[in-house]
Protein backbone atom coordinates (compact mmCIF):
# COMPACT_ATOMS: atom_id res chain seq x y z
CA UNK A 1 0.00 0.00 0.00
CA UNK A 2 1.51 3.58 -0.88
CA UNK A 3 2.30 6.38 1.62
CA UNK A 4 -0.71 8.74 0.28
CA UNK A 5 -3.10 5.84 0.37
CA UNK A 6 -1.94 5.28 4.14
CA UNK A 7 -2.74 8.71 5.03
CA UNK A 8 -6.09 9.06 3.64
CA UNK A 9 -7.29 5.87 5.56
CA UNK A 10 -5.88 7.29 8.49
CA UNK A 11 -7.33 10.26 8.08
CA UNK A 12 -10.81 9.02 7.66
CA UNK A 13 -10.30 6.59 10.83
CA UNK A 14 -9.42 9.85 12.59
CA UNK A 15 -12.39 11.57 11.60
CA UNK A 16 -14.71 8.62 12.24
CA UNK A 17 -12.88 8.56 15.95
CA UNK A 18 -13.88 12.42 16.32
CA UNK A 19 -17.66 12.32 15.19
CA UNK A 20 -17.61 9.34 17.46
CA UNK A 21 -20.40 6.19 16.68
CA UNK A 22 -22.85 6.63 14.50
CA UNK A 23 -26.23 6.68 15.70
CA UNK A 24 -29.03 5.32 13.60
CA UNK A 25 -32.59 7.50 14.48
CA UNK A 26 -34.97 5.09 16.07
CA UNK A 27 -38.06 4.22 14.12
CA UNK A 28 -40.11 6.17 16.07
CA UNK A 29 -38.54 9.55 15.10
CA UNK A 30 -40.34 9.60 11.91
CA UNK A 31 -42.88 12.12 12.34
CA UNK A 32 -46.01 10.98 14.31
CA UNK A 33 -49.87 11.61 12.86
CA UNK A 34 -50.50 12.51 16.92
CA UNK A 35 -48.84 14.44 19.11
CA UNK A 36 -48.19 12.32 22.24
CA UNK A 37 -46.78 12.34 25.94
CA UNK A 38 -44.10 15.26 26.37
CA UNK A 39 -44.79 16.26 22.75
CA UNK A 40 -48.35 17.52 23.58
CA UNK A 41 -47.95 21.39 23.79
CA UNK A 42 -51.10 22.42 25.48
CA UNK A 43 -51.21 23.45 29.54
CA UNK A 44 -54.72 21.73 30.13
CA UNK A 45 -56.16 18.98 28.59
CA UNK A 46 -59.72 17.10 28.94
CA UNK A 47 -58.82 13.39 29.84
CA UNK A 48 -60.35 10.11 28.35
CA UNK A 49 -60.06 6.36 27.98
CA UNK A 50 -61.02 3.40 28.92
CA UNK A 51 -61.92 2.67 32.73
CA UNK A 52 -61.08 6.08 33.09
CA UNK A 53 -63.63 9.00 33.97
CA UNK A 54 -63.58 11.77 31.74
CA UNK A 55 -61.63 15.06 33.46
CA UNK A 56 -60.35 18.71 32.52
CA UNK A 57 -56.78 18.29 34.02
CA UNK A 58 -53.15 19.93 34.03
CA UNK A 59 -50.89 18.29 31.12
CA UNK A 60 -48.91 17.42 34.24
CA UNK A 61 -51.30 15.30 36.24
CA UNK A 62 -52.56 13.56 32.52
CA UNK A 63 -49.03 12.56 31.91
CA UNK A 64 -48.47 11.34 35.32
CA UNK A 65 -52.04 9.37 35.30
CA UNK A 66 -50.87 7.76 32.09
CA UNK A 67 -47.26 6.78 33.77
CA UNK A 68 -49.24 4.54 36.21
CA UNK A 69 -51.35 2.70 33.95
CA UNK A 70 -48.10 2.19 31.65
CA UNK A 71 -50.03 3.85 28.58
CA UNK A 72 -49.50 6.81 26.44
CA UNK A 73 -50.74 10.42 26.56
CA UNK A 74 -51.94 10.88 23.07
CA UNK A 75 -53.80 14.13 21.81
CA UNK A 76 -56.66 13.15 19.66
CA UNK A 77 -58.62 16.40 19.19
CA UNK A 78 -56.00 19.33 19.11
CA UNK A 79 -58.56 21.83 18.40
CA UNK A 80 -61.31 21.08 21.01
CA UNK A 81 -60.90 23.47 23.78
CA UNK A 82 -59.23 22.16 25.72
CA UNK A 83 -57.56 19.79 23.49
CA UNK A 84 -58.48 16.10 24.09
CA UNK A 85 -55.87 13.54 24.90
CA UNK A 86 -56.67 10.02 24.93
CA UNK A 87 -55.01 7.45 27.50
CA UNK A 88 -54.14 4.11 25.65
CA UNK A 89 -51.39 2.32 23.89
CA UNK A 90 -50.17 4.19 21.40
CA UNK A 91 -49.39 1.11 18.86
CA UNK A 92 -52.60 -0.60 19.97
CA UNK A 93 -54.38 2.84 19.16
CA UNK A 94 -52.25 3.49 15.38
CA UNK A 95 -53.23 -0.23 14.32
CA UNK A 96 -57.12 0.14 14.91
CA UNK A 97 -57.10 3.57 13.06
CA UNK A 98 -55.60 1.08 10.43
CA UNK A 99 -58.00 -1.56 10.74
CA UNK A 100 -61.07 1.58 10.52
CA UNK A 101 -59.41 2.85 7.55
CA UNK A 102 -59.50 -0.62 5.69
CA UNK A 103 -62.62 -1.31 6.73
CA UNK A 104 -64.29 2.30 5.53
CA UNK A 105 -62.16 2.00 2.23
CA UNK A 106 -63.44 -1.76 1.79
CA UNK A 107 -66.82 -0.62 2.03
CA UNK A 108 -66.27 2.16 -0.80
CA UNK A 109 -66.99 0.63 -3.89
CA UNK A 110 -64.76 2.16 -6.93
CA UNK A 111 -67.51 2.79 -9.74
CA UNK A 112 -65.32 2.22 -13.00
CA UNK A 113 -66.91 3.62 -16.26
CA UNK A 114 -66.73 2.01 -19.95
CA UNK A 115 -66.79 4.38 -22.69
CA UNK A 116 -67.87 3.26 -25.90
CA UNK A 117 -68.22 5.06 -29.21
CA UNK A 118 -69.98 4.92 -32.16
CA UNK A 119 -70.62 7.00 -35.46
CA UNK A 120 -73.85 8.11 -36.85
CA UNK A 121 -72.97 5.74 -39.40
CA UNK A 122 -71.94 2.16 -37.62
CA UNK A 123 -73.07 -0.92 -39.29
CA UNK A 124 -74.40 -3.82 -37.38
CA UNK A 125 -71.03 -6.05 -37.52
CA UNK A 126 -69.59 -3.22 -35.71
CA UNK A 127 -72.88 -2.18 -33.30
CA UNK A 128 -72.81 -5.77 -32.50
CA UNK A 129 -68.92 -5.91 -31.27
CA UNK A 130 -69.56 -3.15 -29.22
CA UNK A 131 -72.65 -4.29 -28.05
CA UNK A 132 -70.72 -7.63 -26.76
CA UNK A 133 -68.76 -5.12 -25.05
CA UNK A 134 -70.89 -3.50 -23.32
CA UNK A 135 -72.69 -6.52 -22.27
CA UNK A 136 -69.32 -7.76 -20.42
CA UNK A 137 -68.44 -4.42 -18.67
CA UNK A 138 -72.45 -4.52 -16.88
CA UNK A 139 -71.69 -8.08 -16.26
CA UNK A 140 -68.83 -7.14 -14.46
CA UNK A 141 -70.24 -4.21 -12.27
CA UNK A 142 -68.94 -1.06 -14.54
CA UNK A 143 -70.76 1.55 -15.53
CA UNK A 144 -71.28 2.24 -19.79
CA UNK A 145 -71.21 5.22 -21.23
CA UNK A 146 -71.94 4.99 -25.00
CA UNK A 147 -71.60 8.05 -27.21
CA UNK A 148 -71.98 8.92 -30.81
CA UNK A 149 -69.41 11.26 -31.89
CA UNK A 150 -70.40 13.78 -35.27
CA UNK A 151 -67.78 14.78 -37.17
CA UNK A 152 -68.37 17.56 -39.29
CA UNK A 153 -71.61 17.86 -41.25
CA UNK A 154 -72.70 14.32 -39.39
CA UNK A 155 -74.42 16.51 -36.82
CA UNK A 156 -77.16 16.38 -39.30
CA UNK A 157 -77.53 13.05 -38.58
CA UNK A 158 -78.48 13.24 -35.22
CA UNK A 159 -81.89 11.85 -35.31
CA UNK A 160 -79.69 8.98 -36.32
CA UNK A 161 -77.67 9.10 -33.40
CA UNK A 162 -80.41 9.09 -31.01
CA UNK A 163 -82.46 6.19 -32.53
CA UNK A 164 -78.94 4.14 -32.38
CA UNK A 165 -78.49 5.02 -28.54
CA UNK A 166 -81.88 4.22 -27.70
CA UNK A 167 -81.47 0.68 -29.59
CA UNK A 168 -78.64 0.21 -27.96
CA UNK A 169 -80.59 0.80 -24.32
CA UNK A 170 -82.84 -1.57 -25.67
CA UNK A 171 -80.44 -4.16 -26.23
CA UNK A 172 -79.15 -3.86 -22.96
CA UNK A 173 -82.49 -4.07 -20.98
CA UNK A 174 -81.79 -7.67 -19.48
CA UNK A 175 -78.36 -6.34 -18.26
CA UNK A 176 -78.44 -3.32 -17.25
CA UNK A 177 -80.99 0.36 -16.32
CA UNK A 178 -80.43 3.60 -18.34
CA UNK A 179 -79.35 6.26 -16.11
CA UNK A 180 -79.45 9.12 -18.37
CA UNK A 181 -81.18 9.17 -22.09
CA UNK A 182 -79.42 10.52 -24.93
CA UNK A 183 -78.51 13.88 -24.44
CA UNK A 184 -76.45 16.28 -26.48
CA UNK A 185 -73.57 17.69 -25.77
CA UNK A 186 -71.35 19.50 -28.64
CA UNK A 187 -70.51 17.06 -31.07
CA UNK A 188 -71.24 14.24 -29.02
CA UNK A 189 -74.67 12.45 -27.97
CA UNK A 190 -74.22 10.49 -24.82
CA UNK A 191 -76.24 7.45 -22.99
CA UNK A 192 -75.64 6.26 -19.67
CA UNK A 193 -76.24 2.69 -17.95
CA UNK A 194 -75.80 1.30 -14.84
CA UNK A 195 -75.36 -2.38 -13.90
CA UNK A 196 -78.50 -4.40 -12.74
CA UNK A 197 -78.33 -5.72 -9.37
CA UNK A 198 -78.08 -9.56 -9.37
CA UNK A 199 -81.07 -11.33 -7.64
Amino acid sequence: MNLICKISINKRQEEIAIAGPIRRSPARVVQQAHRINNRITSKVVRVVGEDIETAVMSIHDALKLADSLELDLVEISPNADPPVCKVVDYQKFLYQQKKKQKEIKAKTTKVVIKEIRFGPNTDDHDYNFKLKHAIKFLEEGAKVRAYVFFKGRSILFKEQGEVLLLRFANDLEEYGKVEQLPKLEGKRMTISLSPKKKK
